[in-house]
């Protein structure tokens, strides 16, 4: 499914891994996480590889909707109560700062990627609650917020929060030129890994890469390939949930300058991008859809806010979840001390990326990251955590998660499974798609694996 970027940025083919090669830093996954952090590396001196199971770029980076935002929902005020001003204060001060480095960036090396600064807003059309707590909150830890009443959207709301001096950009435009610069193999899968473990307590052997083009040797390993597909360690299939959001680009829609969300019901998203007008929201738990007719809801309202707007293209995204709402970025175990994770982004991965560029490459390099305890994936909050942990694992009845038990007990029904850990799949008839409920795996009407962290496709 193609979205307006990967319309608009043709990405030169490359070829795939032959043979095997041996280097300081295997990146796994051509997203612009992925490409990020190699080129953060590689502008430090390593010797550093991407391995991308398709053409870089055409995962969840083609689909996102660009904005580069500290702004990430209502987040700041439960960051507060959850894990302290201190905390949820370098949380801003790391995404405030990661804004920041697009613009350098892009400034230094003159990349022509759409960027400009806007102004971001969240609004409610139902409540000013939680917007009001959440301007108090962003202020408190320094951000430049400010409530109000007025947006200038086609419609009133009750409340809202602007941030002043966020972005927006075209990806792809953006990523073309830093992977130009890398040393990347497409259409190259990593199977499994073997080794990395602890020697005599110090140090750490290297990692074979076990691809299906030949093994790669490497001393560090990151992971920014959307899930971790490794199930031990790390846990991550217990630690993450993914949700699928819809987008549809408009022509004929008069919208304000500025990037826009609501924090109602179906949590819709706007901005411009060029002549049009992007729309999003109606999210779900992968698997767990209304029985078709996401992409309706956003038309419907599109009619109700821009009448005589008109459809020109759409598609949809898909986002991991971690279990406390802050993404997970540093190393992936503490028994794989040289294997690192970029994860769980929570939608907001164009700003998430540029966080892990920065903590990443410092980790490797042995540089200290003020910013790195805030997101390490071995943290554990049990306040924040404990809700998403029990659906994770099918515990818990709440929400749409089937989970792996009720996946595997079919009462001799023949089920379509996920090639995963066996999950029961539900197909989603506005992608038509099978989609795992319990870790997002998605595959095509045909079997053919779309998304991980399954591995291989399921036979139907």
């Amino acid at each position: 499914m193609k979205s307006i970027w990967t319309d608009t940025a043709e990405f030169t083919e490359r070829k795939p891994l032959h043979g095997n090669i041996t280097v300081q830093v295997a990146v796994i996954g051509g997203g612009i996480a992925g490409i990020l952090i190699a080129w953060q590396l590689k502008q430090r001196g390593l010797d550093v590889v991407i391995l991308e199971e398709e053409r870089i770029c055409t995962g969840q980076t083609g689909c996102t909707t660009a904005k580069i935002t500290c702004q990430h929902n209502l987040i700041y005020d439960r960051l507060i109560r959850q894990f302290g001003r201190e905390r949820a204060r370098l949380y801003a001060k790391a995404n405030l700062a990661a804004v920041g480095e697009y613009e350098k960036l892009i400034r230094e090396r003159k990349i022509d990627c759409d960027f400009s600064r806007q102004t971001s807003w969240l609004f409610s059309t139902e409540k000013v609650d939680g917007v009001e707590r959440e301007a108090g909150a962003a202020r408190l830890l320094g951000i430049n917020a400010e409530y109000t009443t007025y947006t200038g959207l086609p419609f009133k709301v009750k409340g809202a929060v602007k941030f002043e001096q966020q972005a927006q950009f075209h990806p792809l435009k953006f990523l073309k030129v830093l992977a130009a610069e890398l040393t990347i193999y497409e259409h190259t899968r990593v199977i499994s890994l073997e080794g990395g473990n602890v020697i005599r307590g110090r140090t750490a052997e290297k990692t074979s890469l076990i691809t299906d083009k030949g093994v790669v040797t490497a001393s560090q390993v990151v992971f920014a390939c959307h899930y971790p597909f490794v199930n031990f360690p790390g846990l991550y299939f217990a630690r993450l949930h993914q949700e699928r959001s819809y987008v549809v680009a408009l022509e004929n829609a008069r919208m304000p300058e500025g990037i826009y969300l609501g924090v109602d019901g179906d949590k819709f998203s706007l901005r411009k991008a060029g002549d049009l007008t992007l729309l999003g929201g109606c999210s779900h738990r992968t698997g767990g859809n209304r029985g078709g007719g996401e992409y309706d809801v956003l038309l419907e309202k599109a009619q109700q806010w821009f009448p005589g707007s008109r459809e020109v293209k759409r598609w949809s995204a898909q986002d991991c979840m971690s279990l406390d709402g802050i993404p997970y970025i540093g190393r992936f175990a503490a028994s794989k001390p040289h294997w690192y994770v970029a994860t769980g982004f929570n939608k907001w991965g164009m700003t998430s990326a540029m966080v892990a560029s920065g903590i990443i490459p410092d980790l490797i390099c042995g540089t200290e990251n003020v910013y790195a305890p805030v997101f390490s994936p071995q943290r554990f909050n049990l306040n924040a955590s404990a809700g998403n942990l029990l659906c994770n694992l099918g515990i818990s009845s709440a929400g749409l998660v089937k989970g792996a038990i009720a996946g595997l007990n079919t009462k001799g029904k023949v089920t379509k499974r996920c090639s995963h850990l066996g999950c029961k799949l539900e197909w989603n008839a506005d992608e038509n798609t099978w989609e795992c409920p319990c870790h997002g795996s998605c595959f095509a009407d045909d079997g053919t694996k779309l998304e991980g962290p399954a591995q291989t496709g399921i036979r139907l």
